[in-house]
């Protein structure tokens, strides 16, 4: 897949021209967090209707969340970093994906200049495909009315597609409501929208390096601040190391009640399964398969060892059989 990071770069130098073997594109755009079942359908669309006229098949997303630029204070947390975005793109199949940087700038942008520099600059695209509530620009002006009058003059069709259905799952799939399944715990039916397990990527730091004295020695990964977070809990998880080694694990996300009584923030702390090894400094991939149970104050150290006892058999049969 091609990634393309500087749009206006590419109107210069890589332009889509349709004298070349690539006859312009098939475009969408968006900002595509999580790269569900739905997201993938519209590609696939995408990819077909490319197919069909010649024409290389495209993604347009942005370097961050648009709602962290227009509405800092209420932007979603996110289900994929931009690293996991362009390798789920690239798993597509789709030949091009080019990423925006979404600044102030940007953001006061006018729809028309958009589509001009990126949509027909940069990428000639022959084909438009979005949904039909889409809306984009300065003051969310932009939208399929507005790609059609301005298509009509630059020489692409516009596609609008209403919500997509995903066979086998009942009503729309959407980037909000898996959201919600994450931050819920329900990770089985997230997992079911996603088309695969909802995972976190972090690096793994130092902690307080309590675990180790209880027998109970874990990865403590340092996640980024706007990540989605599933509910506070124990999960059966999978823990993937650099050398793409799967290992079964037991993950307690959040604020060790039991230990501190004001512990701002949720931590995720990795207790791999049958492992002996040194994980610090190294990055860590956290698949989370099945919320056990939610998080829980006891009363003394012994009856959390117990409990942990507990946690990580059921982890083990959930992960092993």
């Amino acid at each position: 897949m091609q990634v393309i990071t500087d749009p206006a770069a590419c109107a210069a130098t890589e332009r889509f021209d349709s004298g070349s073997t690539n006859a312009g594109s098939v475009v969408t755009i968006g900002a595509y967090d999580g790269v569900h079942l739905g997201h993938q359908a519209v590609i696939s669309e995408v990819k077909r209707l490319a197919a069909a006229c010649g024409s290389r098949s495209a993604v347009v997303t942005f370097d961050r969340h648009p709602a962290s630029v227009v509405r800092p204070e209420s932007a979603p947390k996110l289900l994929t970093s931009l690293d996991q975005k362009i390798a789920l793109l690239e798993a597509t199949g789709v030949d091009t994906t080019v990423i925006v940087p979404f600044t102030t700038d940007r953001a006061t942008e006018s729809a028309e200049d958009f589509v001009n520099e990126v949509i027909v600059g940069c990428l000639n695209a022959k084909v438009v495909v979005v949904g039909a509530d889409f809306h984009f620009g300065k003051d969310r002006r932009g939208n399929v009315e507005l790609l059609r009058t301005i298509g009509a003059e630059a020489g692409f069709e516009v596609v609008g597609l209403e919500l997509i259905s995903v066979p086998g799952l009942e009503g729309k799939v959407s980037s909000t409501q898996i959201r919600h399944l994450v931050q819920s715990g329900d990770l089985r039916e997230a997992a079911r929208l996603l088309g695969r397990p909802y995972e976190l990527h972090g690096t793994v730091i130092d902690g307080d390096k309590r675990g180790r004295t209880i027998g109970f020695p874990t990865a403590n990964v340092s996640l980024p601040a706007d990540a989605c977070l599933p509910a506070d809990g124990i999960y059966a998880a999978r823990y993937a190391r650099p050398d793409g080694e799967w290992l079964p694990a037991a993950v307690n996300l959040g604020r060790r009640p039991t230990f501190y009584d004001d512990q701002p923030y949720s931590l995720l702390e990795a207790f791999l399964i049958d492992f002996s090894g040194d994980l610090y400094g190294e990055p860590a991939r956290v698949q989370f398969v099945e919320r056990l149970r939610p998080e829980a104050k006891f009363d003394s150290l012994e009856a959390l060892i117990e409990q942990m006892n507990r946690d990580v058999d059921n982890a083990r049969d959930l992960l092993l059989g």
